[in-house]
């Protein structure tokens, strides 16, 4: 359903603006600091979803229209658990970004390529024994993957645009290289800065957490004065 010329409903303007960091750990960080937890309803359902697919797969396979009750009742329990995490994933979603555009006039976040962040890695051949591969990390990268998917970040970034061009507020997308290794204080881009969830300027000695440093990089990337941020 689509529809043009519906009229904007702005809100009234806060005079607040802000910088995001999507995460794994915490879906979303401010450059204020704050957090919001990861639902991660995914993996909240998988057991009872893996259950669900393994009685499938127990039954002989057949055409549509030669499914028994019995059949069709294992197939809309597995539906039916995709259905129940779509909606807390939209739900989850829609919530936070009301949240933001009604405290914030502008937001930034990173431009992100989500299809290019769940790429699975290509093989490594072993140039010491042909036809060999050397570990790329495949196992490590594939549970990466999931719990971008889990997250919801395309999905996400799409309804905040939604509400914040009804509500005419200002989104900001910023180029994401590095803003969780460069210390917002002086600048300095040091991969080794960053260990886990705690950032150390390895030149000036700054300390905070890596989420919340990713969160002011990409407000500053976005020209965005935050005074009360320090």
């Amino acid at each position: 359903l689509a529809c043009d010329n519906v009229p904007a409903q702005p809100l009234p303007a806060t005079g607040a603006v802000t910088g995001i960091d999507l995460g794994i750990t915490h879906f979303l960080t401010t450059a204020e600091g704050g957090h919001l937890s990861n639902p991660r309803h995914g993996r909240r359902t998988a057991a009872a979803l893996a259950d669900a697919q393994r009685a499938l797969e127990t039954l002989p396979r057949v055409r549509r229209d030669q499914r028994s009750a019995r059949h069709r009742r294992a197939v809309e329990k597995v539906a039916r658990l995709h259905r129940k995490v779509r909606r807390r994933r939209l739900d989850h979603a829609h919530k936070t970004a009301l949240t933001l555009v009604r405290a914030y006039d502008r937001i930034a976040h990173e431009r992100l390529t989500i299809a290019d962040m769940v790429r699975a890695p290509g093989p490594k051949p072993d140039p010491q024994a042909p036809g060999s591969f050397l570990p790329n990390g495949a196992v490590s990268k594939a549970g990466l993957n999931r719990s971008i998917l889990d997250a919801g970040w395309g999905v996400f970034l799409g309804i905040l645009a939604q509400k914040a061009e009804s509500a005419a507020r200002v989104l900001i997308p910023v180029e994401p290289r590095d803003t969780s290794r460069t210390c917002p204080p002086c600048g300095h881009v040091d991969g080794g800065s960053r260990d886990g969830e705690k950032f150390r300027c390895t030149a000036c000695g700054h300390r905070d957490h890596a989420d919340r440093v990713g969160a002011w990089n990409v407000a500053l990337r976005a020209g965005l004065v935050l005074p009360h941020v320090a």
